[in-house]
């Protein structure tokens, strides 16, 4: 045990599930419990949608969320979550000199424009004076065809005064990964003492479906469970509104402060295998080898697979050759939340470790019971294109 070891005292999450970390462990902890699904609007594709939300609770003023689009709002919320959670959020002083690491999207594409500039270009050759006249008309100075990443955390900023350093991270999983892994690295360093770190994802907006679909990853057809979709029609991703953000502090300063520690984040391992070599089943194996896994006993992992064939298909087959481990897709209940899908997975494991209690199967026809009393769990992102990365969380 270090001083500057790595805790987890603040946890906020949302999804189709509800909000909070409560509501998602008596969600996830209550067998039989069905996921939350629109199958009509972007038919034939399924999502699960984000749940009514009041924005006012955590984000007062309305001017701010009228000049934030949806994904935008949602983050801001969702960091406003941890940082209540953790008894921050209002503090100046913990706020001031706070540090925040955000995984973000390009957000989502002001749809109306695309449509008005394809129309226009159906009866115009003069194709680029049309275009600069709509990107000088249409948009407003801050964005592009669609919205600058780090527009999240400016708001974040904004709205709840975390005015220390900022980074963003975007792309896919693969930014989420390296979000917590720069905060823990940060904290363990002594760069920093308390980090707001997560993503938000926002899924119900066609040109976010369109990014997973040029490339054939979306499912299909009548939703299944994650790990049954392999040979189902389509690639395989469910996608899902939501987000997850963390505080990671130094264990010295938590305890200073009094606070409840859910769980210590320990190993942070990332890696981008060559998946046209297929190198990702050997990355994988690779990543869980330095990982420090518990020498003997069960080990449940939080898995963060997105349910794309490949990708999913190398995970699990990594995950059934240790025996020790204990899966749990909770994509099957989410959807994929890109960005934000390791937080929530560290999140989920966070939860389990505070509860001293495992998370009952969300699959029973592959997913294999766990009776014992999870010290340590495992958190894992294999990315639906690119990217692998997983996480220990143990006991505090």
């Amino acid at each position: 045990m270090s001083s500057h070891d790595v805790v987890i005292t603040g946890i906020g999450l949302v999804s189709s599930l509800g909000e909070g970390p409560d509501a998602h462990w008596q969600k996830l902890t209550r067998p039989g419990v069905e996921p939350v699904l629109d199958a009509t609007r972007f038919a034939p594709y399924t999502i699960h949608p984000l749940p009514e939300i009041d924005w006012n609770l955590q984000i007062a003023k309305r001017g701010d969320q009228r000049q934030m689009e949806t994904w935008q709002r949602l983050g801001t919320y969702v960091a406003g979550l941890a940082l209540d959670d953790a008894g921050i959020k209002g503090n100046d002083e913990l706020c001031a000199t706070m540090d925040m690491v955000v995984a973000a999207g390009g957000g989502e594409r002001d749809e109306a424009v695309d449509s008005a500039i394809l129309a226009a270009s159906e009866s115009r050759n003069d194709r680029d004076v049309l275009l600069n006249e709509k990107l000088t008309t249409e948009l407003r100075p801050t964005l592009f065809l669609a919205q600058l990443s780090n527009l999240l955390a400016g708001n974040i900023s904004i709205v709840h005064k975390v005015t220390g350093s900022s980074r963003t991270f975007m792309g896919e999983e693969g930014a989420g990964v390296s979000a917590v892994e720069t905060a823990a690295a940060r904290i363990r360093s002594g760069q920093s003492t308390h980090v707001l770190v997560g993503g938000a994802f926002q899924t119900e907006h066609s040109d976010m479906l369109l990014g997973y679909e040029l490339a054939g990853y979306l499912h299909r057809g009548p939703w299944r469970p994650l790990w049954q979709r392999q040979g189902a029609e389509g690639g395989g991703v469910v996608t899902g509104s939501g987000g997850a953000f963390l505080v990671l502090e130094q264990r010295e300063h938590a305890v200073s402060r009094g606070r409840k520690i859910y769980a210590e984040l320990g190993p942070v391992i990332s890696g981008r295998a060559r998946r046209r070599r297929g190198e990702l089943n050997a990355e994988i194996a690779a990543l869980l080898k330095q990982a420090a896994l518990p020498a003997a006993g069960e080990l449940l992992t939080i898995s963060g697979a997105s349910g794309a064939h490949a990708a999913t298909a190398a995970e699990k087959a990594a995950l059934d050759a240790n025996p020790a481990i204990a899966a749990r897709a909770f994509s099957t209940f989410t959807g994929h939340m890109k960005e934000a899908q390791f937080p929530f997975a560290v999140a989920l494991a966070a939860l389990a470790v505070d509860r001293k209690a495992s998370y009952p199967v969300f699959d029973a026809t592959v997913e294999r019971p766990f009776d014992g009393t999870p010290a340590a769990v495992l958190a894992t992102a294999i990315g639906y294109h690119q990217f692998e990365g997983l996480g220990l969380i143990k006991a505090a």
